[in-house]
């Protein structure tokens, strides 16, 4: 069998759950961002309104303000495969209505919204799972590799998705994007009735009141200073990149860009993503933890003014590409950090308060970007964005439990 040069452990490319976990992951991510960019293409053609974009990328990230909470205690207490299985079935057949709808004549703004919400409930609960999960499937010692090759999914399919996302919508139908991710969910599920792993520890105590459980895994986190940070600091980065996304959508429409062509600038984007996901194991290797999180802080600080300057998509995505680089490796190092730490009993409701906070901005952003750019337009909400993100080095430089973190996946709780 193969052996990993550093642990000793099984290589992961022959672990065999986790691959399958891992492809299934893959498949879903590309339909995800083919229909990621189709949502607010469509509200846009169905209403003409950016603040309705905006709006509607708020409601399928609003979940994660609602329910991370309790989902994280019920994928503790639940079976997690289960969970993950019935939540991208519900995926599926959710996002299969969008098409469905449009062939019959009775798509509306109003459907867009509700999908996206039910489709955003479901993704809560699977994405707690799964993180919980990653523990379960891989060895400690390679959770760092095996966030990095997580991420490096996420960077490859965000390379093709938005290209083909523009051009299915473009060329074949406006809907069709939709049915693609319906397909892609549907190869998720398929993918884990295969896996044989258990996905948690056998659980020996009584169940207790659902809100005595959640605040025992916010205690958790609220006592640990660093991942408390990194926490609120993961959450105002989400917030500026939910508005990024739509600014550069809006921006490259202001300059006459097709759908298609559009797709090609955040193809573009992504190549950044995926080179920084490349690089990832080594910078965790190679840097401190400290090192990478200040670094990845200015880097989107310095970089999101441009934005105002560029003249056309090239450049709007080559701009993006250079800001995308250090998601992977921020993500990469911060996530491996903390979910080395949490006790496995732990992991559903800890994560889900981490995603609360880290992810429930993404709505807020979304909303704020589209209602700026139509109150005052869009390079001076790019300009706020941009100061917001400054603010955010400033502070994260300036805390000291960043600064003494390890750079090694730790082995107990830090003092």
């Amino acid at each position: 069998m193969a052996q990993d040069d550093h642990t000793g452990s099984p290589s992961l490319w022959r672990n065999r759950d986790y691959m399958l976990l891992w492809s299934g992951q893959a498949v879903s991510i590309l339909g995800g961002g083919i229909s990621d960019l189709a949502y607010p293409l469509l509200a846009l053609a169905l209403t003409g309104s950016p603040a309705q974009a905006g709006f509607l990328a708020a409601v399928g990230g609003l979940p994660y303000l609602l329910i991370s909470l309790p989902a994280g205690a019920l994928v503790d207490r639940w079976n997690r495969k289960k969970i993950m299985i019935l939540c991208d079935t519900v995926r599926a057949v959710s996002i299969g209505t969008i098409p469905v709808a449009a062939a019959l004549g009775h798509l509306s703004i109003a459907q867009l919204y509700v999908t996206s919400a039910v489709a955003g409930s479901a993704f809560v609960f699977f994405n707690v799972a799964e993180v919980a999960a990653l523990p379960r499937v891989v060895d400690k010692s390679q959770i760092p590799e095996a966030a990095s090759q997580n991420q490096a999914a996420q960077a490859g399919t965000a390379l093709a998705a938005p290209s083909l996302g523009g051009l299915l919508f473009q060329a074949v139908g406006h809907t069709v994007p939709f049915l693609v991710d319906a397909i892609s969910y549907a190869a998720s599920v398929i993918s884990l009735f295969f896996i044989r792993t258990s996905f948690q520890l056998e659980r020996t105590g009584e169940e207790r009141h659902l809100l005595a459980e959640i605040k025992e895994g916010v205690a958790w986190l609220w006592n640990q200073p660093l991942i408390r940070y990194m926490t609120f600091l993961t959450g105002g980065l989400n917030l500026a990149g939910s508005a990024i996304f739509l600014v550069l959508l809006i921006l490259a429409r202001q300059r006459g860009a097709p759908p298609a062509l559009i797709g090609v600038m955040f193809a573009i984007t992504a190549v950044g993503g995926l080179l920084g996901a490349l690089v990832a194991p080594r910078f965790q290797r190679r840097f401190g933890y400290a090192q990478v999180i200040i670094t990845a802080a200015w880097i989107q600080a310095l970089v999101v003014p441009l934005f105002a300057l560029a003249p056309n998509v090239y450049v709007l995505g080559t701009l993006g590409a250079i800001l995308f680089v250090t998601a992977p490796i921020y993500n990469a190092v911060q996530f491996s950090y903390r979910v080395s730490l949490i006790p496995d009993a732990l992991q559903g409701r800890v994560n889900s308060a981490v995603r609360m906070v880290g992810y429930g901005t993404l709505p807020v952003g979304s909303a704020l970007a589209g209602l700026l750019i139509q109150s005052i337009n869009t390079v001076p909400t790019v300009l706020i964005i941009g100061a917001f993100l400054v603010v955010l080095a400033i502070l994260t430089t300036l805390n000291r439990h960043v600064r003494a973190a390890q750079s090694a996946v730790p082995e107990t709780l830090p003092a």
